[in-house]
């Protein structure tokens, strides 16, 4: 469950390291992100030598959360941090990173973005 402002781990080599949360997309109204939403962030942390900087405004998908996700198998799935993937934009979908971390949810890949979970060294 992500919200506005909170912080988020970076799973991608886009050159950031942790991002904050100003915006979830999906309307108005809507107040939690769940894993393969897109949101709006602000690069908080970064490496100096890197694609993305401090304070710039990126898209990203959330690819992990720590609030239990349950499938409609019945069963859930509940990952140790809340991270994100730095994308392009919403319409392509692409990641700026050429590398993924960590293991991702299969949610991910069933909203179209499928160029992440290929890219992931796990598909949860």
């Amino acid at each position: 469950m992500i919200q506005t402002r909170s912080i988020l781990r970076v799973a991608d080599n886009s050159g950031a390291h942790e991002l904050i949360v100003i915006h979830v997309f999906g309307g108005s109204k809507r107040k939690y992100g769940y894993v393969g939403d897109v949101i709006h962030c602000v690069v908080k942390k970064a490496s100096p030598v890197g694609q993305v900087h401090d304070g710039e405004m990126v898209k990203a998908v959330v690819v992990r959360t720590r609030k239990e996700h349950r499938r409609i198998d019945g069963s859930y799935i509940r990952f140790s941090d809340n991270a994100a993937v730095i994308i392009d934009n919403p319409k392509d979908k692409n990641p700026k990173g050429t590398r993924i971390f960590g293991p991702i949810a299969r949610e991910v890949k069933d909203k179209g973005f499928s160029k992440i979970a290929s890219m992931a060294i796990e598909v949860v």
